[in-house]
């Protein structure tokens, strides 16, 4: 069997930071091998005094930014330490879970694909809003027109790859636009995306969702950049 990295970027959640921890150390996953690999993109809430408390297993490193610098900056953080086969991002808010990955595992194990991305099935319980699902209908359809390809979610944050893969990506964005930068670069490398259904809740602004209306023309102008350069 294989051995996983999952790389989790954390910003102000120490509200779910435990739980989404719990929830990728006893998820059943079909690996021999996980580790999770957590940063702290420059928390103030009490996260990072949260994750220094000690009493986490072997498996768990975690990492510092000693300020904010966007959650694309924690994933290559992550991605540096990675050392499994394959490498997930899975953030810390409660809106995915760890156990989904098992199903993205599948398609890499079997030799079907090196890249999976769980695609999320939007319904009334689950979208944050209509607009909130407009955009991102809106940043998928140009990535499908601009790539020449065919895939539903591009924002989705379950993405799973080969490690060797993921770490030859050209990744630079520091924000919320590594999302769809992972996936241009991933189809600009010749990798055709494959898609399994997940399960989803997006939480509310008083909640803590992060995502506004500026991202979605940061990820626009990311899709246009990783095309033509």
């Amino acid at each position: 069997m294989s051995s996983l990295t999952i790389v989790m970027p954390v910003y102000n959640e120490a509200a779910t930071v435990r739980a989404a921890i719990d929830d990728v150390l006893t998820a059943e996953l079909p690996v021999e091998r996980r580790e999770l690999i957590i940063v702290d993109d420059g928390s103030t809430d009490g996260t990072r005094e949260l994750l220094l408390e000690g009493g986490l297993p072997e498996n768990v490193q975690v990492h510092l930014h000693e300020r904010n610098r966007g959650k694309g900056a924690a994933v290559r953080t992550g991605l540096e330490h990675a050392t499994g086969d394959f490498t997930a991002v899975f953030d810390a808010d409660l809106e995915y879970h760890a156990a989904d990955i098992g199903l993205l595992l599948g398609p890499l194990e079997s030799g079907e694909a090196n890249v999976v991305f769980g695609t999320r099935m939007w319904s009334a319980h689950a979208a944050f809003s209509f607009w909130y699902v407009m955009g991102n209908k809106v940043v998928t359809f140009a990535t499908n027109l601009l790539y020449n390809c065919w895939i539903s979610d591009v924002m989705t944050c379950h993405k799973v790859m080969r490690t060797e893969l993921f770490k030859s990506l050209r990744l630079r964005e520091r924000g919320f636009a590594i999302e769809p930068e992972i996936a241009a670069r991933a189809l600009r490398s010749g990798e055709r995306i494959y898609e399994v259904p997940i399960t989803y809740r997006a939480r509310s602004r008083e909640a803590g969702k992060k995502l506004d209306s500026l991202d979605g023309l940061r990820v626009l102008r990311t899709l246009l950049r990783c095309r033509i350069f």
